[in-house]
């Protein structure tokens, strides 16, 4: 048996109603995005410091020219992102804490800034199109990220060497590696453990440097 419907007069309320929920839904979308974009996370910046030059003169100035060349890297260290690893193989870059500038860049920065501060030399130049030296002081960045195991810690690693454009041949070599717990897990924490890294590699490379230069009087 079939049952017909009612017959009911046409009402335009609901059409309204349905246009009123669509200008309802709109709005609170609106206003859900606006919400978003206000409290969109901000990114943030680091750098490293060098230290402030001595205030002595140095007792020995090496009659050498330096060039200071290009660190190479892989990828990540050639990125601003700041890089984690969880201590094994594993790599991460994180998009809202960043460099000021990629750390390759910044650490040939730093390298200039404390051969000059050293005094020890006769003069130190950049690499450049016009740079001529007696030697070419370049290296390699293997590690410049946060490990995060039992506790967070800052790993710098790189391996410096001296080439002498005369001979065509590198004269000496000087590898760092280290890990320097922060006294902290924040990101602060850990870019402030990292600069004590980076500023004891690089005085140690300088220091073994002019150790060279001692032992092998420039001809």
């Amino acid at each position: 048996m079939r049952f017909s419907a009612p017959c009911t007069k046409p009402d335009a309320r609901p059409r309204a109603f349905a246009s009123s929920v669509s200008a309802a839904a709109l709005a609170l979308a609106f206003c859900v995005l606006l919400a978003n974009c206000g409290s969109a996370r901000p990114v943030s910046y680091y750098t490293l410091q060098s230290p402030p030059p001595p205030t002595s003169q140095a007792s020995t100035i090496y009659p050498v020219t330096i060039v200071v060349g290009h660190i190479t890297a892989p990828l990540l260290f050639r990125d601003d992102r700041i890089v984690y690893s969880n201590g094994q193989v594993e790599l991460g870059a994180d998009y809202f804490h960043r460099w000021a500038e990629a750390p390759a860049e910044m650490l040939e920065s730093m390298l200039l800034q404390d051969l000059r501060a050293s005094g020890q030399f006769r003069a130190v130049q950049r690499l450049g199109s016009s740079s001529k030296g007696d030697y070419v002081l370049r290296g390699h960045l293997s590690a410049f990220n946060e490990v995060d195991t039992a506790g967070a810690a800052a790993r710098f690693s790189i391996e410096f060497e001296l080439f002498q454009p005369k001979t065509g041949s590198v004269v000496w070599t000087f590898p760092y590696s280290h890990d320097e717990p922060a006294n902290g897990k924040s990101m602060a924490e850990v870019v402030t453990a990292l600069q004590t890294n980076v500023r004891s590699g690089l005085q140690q490379a300088i220091g073994s440097l002019t150790q060279y230069f001692a032992s092998h009087p420039a001809q």
